[in-house]
């Protein structure tokens, strides 16, 4: 039985795996969704939250990575996605500039480097924390929150 904020633990062996994870977890999204995505460079943050905009958007949408923009925006037929990637925030108070408050009061938000908001954390949301596993392209994609959703 799942306890409350037990973290729910998946095994990933590629980026198609992680990449078809995204798809699930894009399927349950409600408008006012947050999730956050934690983890070291390269650990398939950037796969992950590509697969689940395209899985919203279309498999054709770009998806560029917003490390230098800070956040994009995408229009899905339900809500619009923000994708906030934070690595080069110098303070967590620049998040209001980004239009994070309309972002998490109107639409669903994905956000990378989600340490980087230090006190300014949403009070609901899904953690994803992708970690390295024992083989090369192994991922531990340990998720908290969302109790009441199943994947």
């Amino acid at each position: 039985m799942q306890h409350k904020n037990e973290p729910r633990v998946y095994t990933s062996h590629s980026a198609d795996d992680t990449a078809a994870f995204a798809v699930i977890i894009a399927e349950r999204l409600r408008p006012h969704d947050i999730i956050l995505l934690k983890g070291e460079l390269g650990a398939g943050k950037s796969t992950f939250a590509r697969a689940l905009i395209q899985a919203l958007c279309g498999k054709d949408t770009e998806v560029p990575s917003p490390t230098f923009t800070l956040v994009q925006t995408y229009t899905t037929p339900t809500f619009v996605l923000w994708h906030f990637d934070l690595y080069r925030l110098k303070h967590s108070q620049e998040v209001y500039e980004l239009g994070i408050e309309e972002a998490y009061s109107t639409g669903v938000s994905l956000i990378e480097w989600p340490e980087r908001l230090g006190s300014q954390l949403p009070k609901a949301y899904l953690e994803i924390e992708l970690i390295y596993g024992n083989e090369e392209n192994d991922r531990i994609l340990r998720l908290t929150g969302w109790e009441d959703r199943t994947f």
